[in-house]
This record gives structure tokens, C-alpha cells and sequence, in this order.
């Protein structure tokens, strides 16, 4: 990447109340985004886009509230038509978030083999 990502999705000086409110944590997803997928990251540098005109679409016909799934799939859709986001929360109980997710455990394939049912 050639494009310093930090400073373009840089929040100082962002323009309009919900876009303001947004930045911030719609930078950091983002950035997130780059990091996760080079083929993103490539096309935010070759948008020829401003972070403010990516809030500025994301913040277009919000009403009283805007989710940050809603927000953030907004803004990969600004960048990368078609582009969508899955989300994922998790309650965590006792504290310990910042752990490593613990993998469900896998349960092996059942495998049958037609030859044995036909083993005389």
C-alpha cells in the first residue's frame, strides 16, 4: 500500500453533526477492513474519494438513529460496490474479552464406506 491509511481516514476536521459522530469508529472499521483485505485497501487508495465524501454517503437519509452495522457497511459499499459486512457479537460474562476465541470443538465427519456393508 502506498497510501498512509491512517492519515487518510484521519477524523480532525470532519464536517456535519452524524458525520462527526461516526467518524471515528467508522475509521478504525475501515482500517480494519484494509488490513483484512488488500483488494479493499486498493480500491479506498484508487477511489479518488475523501474519507469526509464516505461519511458524507453514510450519513445521507439517516433519520434519528444509525446502527454501526448499517454504518460500516455503508462505507465499504462507498469504496467497493457490493461489498458487504458480517457481524458478530459475543456476550462475555467474566471478563476475559480480550482472550483468544475458543473454537468450538469439531466433531469428526461420519464416513461410511459402501464396500464394508458389502464385505461378505
Amino acid at each position: 500500500m502506498s497510501m498512509d491509511m491512517q492519515q487518510y481516514f484521519d477524523t480532525r476536521g470532519i464536517k456535519g453533526k452524524v458525520q462527526s459522530c461516526i467518524a471515528a469508529d467508522t475509521a478504525q472499521a475501515l482500517l480494519q477492513f484494509c488490513e483484512q483485505e488488500p483488494e479493499f485497501a486498493q480500491a479506498v487508495e484508487q477511489s479518488g474519494k475523501t474519507f469526509q465524501q464516505c461519511l458524507d454517503f453514510v450519513a445521507d437519509g439517516v433519520g434519528k438513529s444509525l446502527s454501526d452495522v448499517r454504518a460500516f457497511g455503508k462505507a465499504a459499499a462507498f469504496y467497493f460496490p457490493g461489498a458487504r459486512i458480517d457481524f458478530r457479537m459475543v456476550i462475555d460474562l467474566i471478563g476475559d474479552a480480550d482472550a483468544p476465541a475458543k473454537a468450538a470443538p469439531v466433531k469428526p465427519a461420519l464416513s461410511v464406506s459402501f464396500d464394508s456393508l458389502l464385505d461378505f
